[in-house]
């Protein structure tokens, strides 16, 4: 814990007007400058002697001014969120008052907090760890439920306790691997070099397993690219209305009326999906067009998700699938293809038949007909993602790029135990692993790793 913090202020919730805002205060002379300008009963409050997490009915002061009636929350270091004293200042949410409030804390020698500054105190003092901060922004922007409890789940620790579990068991062999070097001319071996090759490819597994979560878990942290592609007039802005249930596109008779993208976002099942209507796909006739089909094969790229929708009245299984696969070269390894067949209304039984073969969907877009399906189609594979996870699900990049250099350390490591490589190239390649999955919870491992050599071993040198 670092002392010598200053003081700081700011506003917890939301600007502009409200009926309650929340100024928040944290560090050394939160308590002291309080006690300057809050009266209860036209009294001052000592807060150094009252109980933490106890709130105060009272009135905020500038000399003999009377600013506004306040609720004080008190909590007392190292109990608090900070690990710090912090006031909790709950005024009435008039943007004047709050200005008043914050300039009156200013002129007692508190400062206004650096963006994210709580938070960074509550990591620096021991409150969470770094996964667990970077869980409050994601809680904070969470914008569905499968985003909201994946977000509660990271803050909770579930992650942190993962990756502590495999930095642990590894700790143990590495330390003896680092204690080896010490004694390299004895030629000594600490370590049972078969368990410590099972203990790493039980490591690995798991952390393929969290690696292989992050797919998942990054669609439903920052929503889930849905593309609509296929011909003009094969019903691509009819299927975006419907399944937004608001006018959102243009729909015409007219070929390539959609020239250029359109985006809008919906919720199914707690998870916040993200379509993108796109121009319609063909030989362009125009400059304009032309950006316009280039815009959805960018698109089409980036997408998780491609809806292929197509008119069974005017193309044949041949045509769909040529079309489809032109369209997969276009897209990530990652990125899945719903065929859905168009106007099924206005087709026979016999023609439907034809193109059973493509395993898709009977839609009808312009009379809602197979749009449920759709949406289940859409969202079942995260939902399931999530099941199959369980809380373990790593939604965080900087995560996932620290758990992709674990593995290839881990990999290199488990290599040099089989082909019988010297101590300190499998001690450099154990090093590197912990302190990649150090990064994740802002640990320092090279530390942790002296600490448990010479807590558990009398080296004697």
């Amino acid at each position: 814990m670092l002392p010598n913090y200053d003081t700081i202020t700011a506003l917890a919730t939301a600007p502009g007007k409200a009926a309650i805002a929340v100024i928040r205060i944290s560090g050394k002379e939160a308590f002291p400058v309080i006690e300057k300008i809050f009266r209860k009963k036209n009294k001052p409050v000592c807060f150094t002697q009252i109980d933490s997490h106890t709130v105060h009915l009272g009135t905020l002061v500038d000399a003999d001014t009377i600013i506004d009636e306040v609720l004080i929350t008190a909590f007392k270091s190292p109990n608090s969120f900070t690990g710090e004293d912090i006031i909790e200042i709950s005024c009435h949410g008039s943007p004047f008052i709050i200005q008043k409030i914050i300039k009156l804390l200013l002129n007692n020698g508190i400062r206004t907090a650096n963006p994210g500054e709580f938070t960074l105190r509550a990591f620096l003092n021991g409150k969470m760890d770094l996964s667990q901060a970077e869980a409050v922004a994601d809680l904070i922007a969470s914008s569905s439920e499968a985003a909201h409890q994946l977000a509660l789940n990271q803050m909770k620790g579930g992650v942190s306790k993962a990756i502590g579990l495999l930095r642990d068991e590894l700790i143990g062999f590495a330390s003896l691997i680092e204690l080896e070097l010490d004694f390299s001319e004895e030629d000594i071996e600490f370590a049972d070099r078969k368990q410590l090759e099972l203990t790493i490819e039980r490591t690995l597994n798991r952390i393929q397993m969290l690696i292989h979560s992050f797919e998942t878990g990054n669609a439903i942290r920052n929503g889930i690219p849905v593309v609509i592609a296929g011909r003009p007039n094969s019903g691509k802005s009819t299927l975006l209305n419907n399944l937004l249930q608001d006018e959102r596109a243009i729909v015409s008779p007219i070929a390539g009326t959609t020239r250029d993208t359109i985006e809008e976002e919906m919720i199914f099942d707690g998870i916040r999906v993200r379509f993108i209507d796109t121009a319609g796909i063909r030989h362009a006739k125009d400059e304009i067009e032309k950006i316009g089909v280039e815009r959805t094969l960018e698109k089409i790229k980036q997408a998780r998700i491609v809806i292929y929708l197509f008119d069974m009245n005017e193309m044949t299984v041949d045509e769909v699938e040529h079309e489809i696969q032109s369209l997969k070269s276009s897209a990530s390894a990652h990125t899945e293809f719903i065929t859905c067949a168009n106007k099924s209304d206005l087709v026979s039984e016999d023609i439907k038949k034809k193109f059973q073969s493509l395993n898709g969907l009977f839609i009808s877009a312009k009379y809602e007909k197979g749009i449920e399906e759709l949406k289940r189609k859409l969202s079942e594979p995260f939902l399931l993602g999530i099941k199959e996870a369980g809380p373990l699900v790593i939604t965080n990049s900087r995560h996932y790029e620290a758990l992709i250099q674990t593995k290839a350390s881990l990999e290199a490591a488990l290599q040099g135990l089989k082909d019988h490589r010297s101590h300190d190239l499998i001690a450099a390649d154990l090093r590197h692993a912990l302190n990649q999955l150090g990064l994740i919870a802002g640990t320092i491992t090279t530390e942790n790793l002296l600490d448990h050599i010479f807590s558990h071993f009398c080296i004697g040198k």
